[in-house]
């Protein structure tokens, strides 16, 4: 990599760091459509990701860093840019002199003197952490909350695992799709001719893997655009389904209607947060109590839509109880549990009984954290 190919992947990556800031933008969202402009090679697209998702996850740890050696708060831009050379400089393994320079080349020219100044100090001076927290940069309130859903070890191990970037994992189709929700599709048991509803379909994972059983998928999104792309991702992988776009909690389709259902809910997404570089300073734990009233009213809805003896499956991609186990089991279902019964697979042994359902932590087996409940209709 050229040394100009260095700077302009350092001004692309502080070009998005500033709109995520300034402007409240998804990293997830920006990024892409600013790469595109760019120019860059494979190669320089890659690095500015990793310095764009790292820096925006480690944000507060770079703060830490940083903050030792300021006394006064600095503009956005400046802020951004030495929180990207904090981010090189302790977490990215990139030689210091080259942190160093290439970064205060692209700061502001009003401030790159105090930069020069401020990262000099970081690369020479060793970090005391004052708490682990702070090292692993999350909200006080997200490893409180962790820690009270589960044992030391996982949840330092789930921590650190949500720390580092999610590997790419593929379906047979070429769909891409971590396994855990891939794990998720195969405990719907879908079964050719059947009919099956998807609630809360977008993107369109999850449907498009359910069609490919040859079951007779309804996907339903409340967002048109989000409806949009399930369709899209069903023509990209051949398989086949109806798109309805609709609230979940009011669903116009008949009672009965179904031989299994998905309920894909909407929440936290503290289990995916290795994906989602700036969720977890997005999310409030205020949320957490909002999405589980929704998801309540999501599965009073989808559970009337199951025939009986049909089944009903509800998933989150998040690790607390309130979310997910806590939930009241339907009236007139059974619980079905995660070894499986009958036409209904066993989830896999890195799933782990939870309450009456069960989960995968993401360190298992290098997956998304999720919730899998699973319920068969008596009556």
């Amino acid at each position: 990599m050229t040394r100009s190919g260095r700077l302009s992947t350092r001004k692309v990556a502080l070009e998005v760091l500033v709109r995520i800031e300034r402007d409240g933008a998804f990293a997830n969202l920006v990024l892409g459509p600013i790469l595109d402009r760019s120019r860059l090679s494979q190669e320089d697209r890659a690095f500015v990701t990793m310095l764009v998702y790292g820096t925006t996850r480690m944000k507060r740890a770079c703060d830490a860093v940083v903050d030792r050696f300021i006394a006064k708060e600095p503009d956005i831009e400046t802020r951004q840019v030495l929180r990207l050379g904090a981010y090189q400089i302790v977490f990215a393994d990139v030689p210091d002199h080259a942190a160093v320079d290439e970064t205060v080349a692209v700061a502001p020219v009003r401030s790159r003197g105090f930069v020069n100044a401020v990262l000099r100090r970081v690369a020479a001076t060793p970090m005391q952490w004052p708490s682990d927290t702070v090292k692993m940069s999350y909200p006080d309130w997200i490893v409180e909350r962790l820690a009270s859903e589960m044992e030391h070890g996982d949840l330092n191990a789930t921590l650190e695992a949500m720390n580092r970037p999610a590997p790419v994992t593929k379906r047979v189709d070429g769909y891409v799709q971590d396994s855990a929700s891939q794990d998720v599709v195969r405990s719907v048991g879908a079964r050719q001719w059947e009919t099956i509803v998807d609630v809360c379909a977008g993107p369109g994972g999850k449907a498009t893997g359910l069609a490919a059983s040859g079951a007779h998928v309804i996907a339903i999104d409340i967002s048109p655009v989000r409806a949009g792309l399930v369709m899209a991702n069903s023509i990209s992988t051949r398989h086949p389904l109806a798109v309805l776009v609709a609230d979940a909690r009011r669903i116009p389709l008949l009672d009965g209607c179904a031989d299994r259902v998905l309920v894909d809910a909407p929440c936290s997404g503290l289990g995916v947060l290795r994906r989602r570089a700036d969720a977890r300073w997005r999310i409030q734990e205020s949320d957490i109590a909002d999405l589980a009233s929704i998801q309540a009213s999501i599965l009073e809805e989808s559970a009337r839509l199951v025939r009986p003896g049909g089944v009903l499956v509800y998933s989150v991609c998040t690790l607390t109880a309130e979310e997910s186990i806590d939930h009241a089991v339907p009236p007139g279902f059974d619980v079905v549990a995660h070894e499986g019964d009958g036409d209904l697979p066993a989830l896999g042994e890195h799933w782990e009984p939870f309450g009456h359902g069960a989960r995968v932590l993401p360190h298992r087996v290098d997956s998304d954290g999720m919730v899998v409940l699973r319920y068969r209709r008596s009556t």
